[in-house]
């Protein structure tokens, strides 16, 4: 198809010439009538100023395996890619669980070699981004060998369910990962990633897999509490920049009450106790988990 090739060229045919500060990605499992909403609302909230002033240095694409795909769900694709160019289709891929590492080391592959830029945000469909502070904060930041979010160290390995990680064999816990709701790369990482991905092993989970990659490289890992990522929202609070598992609904709420009165919490709200990560004590030791923590 004339879409699944042109995704394939250069990024001087693809209108990627010139600097990006930073890439946003999002991963989607699926397609369908939900999904479509979802990309929909992620537009008209968070994403609403991305490639516009102040945010014009801001390059955001929806990252969709169509392997597999019919007819009428391809067809579906190249009408909203006609309508919004914002979605990233990987034609060899089939999107589903299983193929999620292999998803998320295909998108940094093309990313490296089709784009220009300093960072890259990887957040999944029901996260919402303070994009404003996210990118204030990344043009102050060096772009250097960054892995930046909310870490865990003492993750027990996952011995059943759709997590199931039958190939893990480095240790009774996974290497310390910054959870998948939400984190930033500098670029460098991403080709580091590109050139070694022949070697790297592809585990169920891809924020699992990518500490695991990252493990033996010389790499600044930034804990951040303001990323709530976790696998539950730790609530709301005003401070956050990244907050995993947003509802439809929770978006707009977001949206519109940093519309009406510039903060993201219409009531800070605190549903479990964060932690800040201690990279002096063995990963199992890491995170104590206190009051006073966003």
């Amino acid at each position: 198809m004339k879409l699944l090739r042109l995704l394939c060229r250069h990024k001087t045919a693809l209108g990627l010439g010139g600097l990006s500060l930073f890439a946003v990605v999002l991963l989607y499992l699926a397609n369908g009538p939900k999904y479509t909403e979802r990309r929909s609302i992620i537009r008209s909230t968070w994403l609403s100023t991305a490639g516009r002033p102040p945010h014009e240095d801001v390059w955001c694409r929806f990252v969709v395996g169509t392997g597999g795909l019919g007819g009428d769900e391809l067809r579906g694709l190249e009408l909203e890619q006609s309508r919004h160019r914002d979605l990233l289709l990987l034609p060899e891929l089939r999107d589903s669980y299983e193929n999620l590492t292999a998803k998320i080391l295909a998108m940094y592959v093309w990313l490296d070699l089709h784009l220009d830029f300093r960072f890259v945000l990887k957040a999944d469909d029901d996260t919402f981004v303070r994009l404003d502070v996210l990118v204030d904060e990344l043009r102050a930041k060096e772009p250097r060998r960054l892995y930046w979010g909310f870490f865990s160290g003492r993750g027990r390995v996952k011995s059943g369910g759709k997590w199931k990680e039958s190939a893990w064999v480095l240790c009774d816990y996974y290497l310390p990962y910054a959870l998948g709701g939400g984190y930033v790369l500098s670029a460098d990482l991403v080709r580091y990633l590109r050139l070694s991905r022949e070697y790297l092993n592809l585990w169920q989970s891809e924020d699992v897999s990518l500490g695991a990659w990252l493990a033996p490289v010389e790499v600044k890992r930034v804990h951040d509490p303001r990323f709530d990522t976790e696998y539950k929202s730790r609530g709301c609070n005003n401070k956050y920049v990244v907050t995993h598992k947003q509802s439809i609904e929770d978006m707009l709420e977001k949206h519109q009450t940093l519309a009406k009165e510039g903060k993201l919490c219409k009531e800070e709200v605190k549903l479990r106790l964060s932690y800040m990560y201690d990279w002096g004590v063995p990963p199992s030791q890491c995170c104590q988990r206190k009051d006073g923590i966003p």
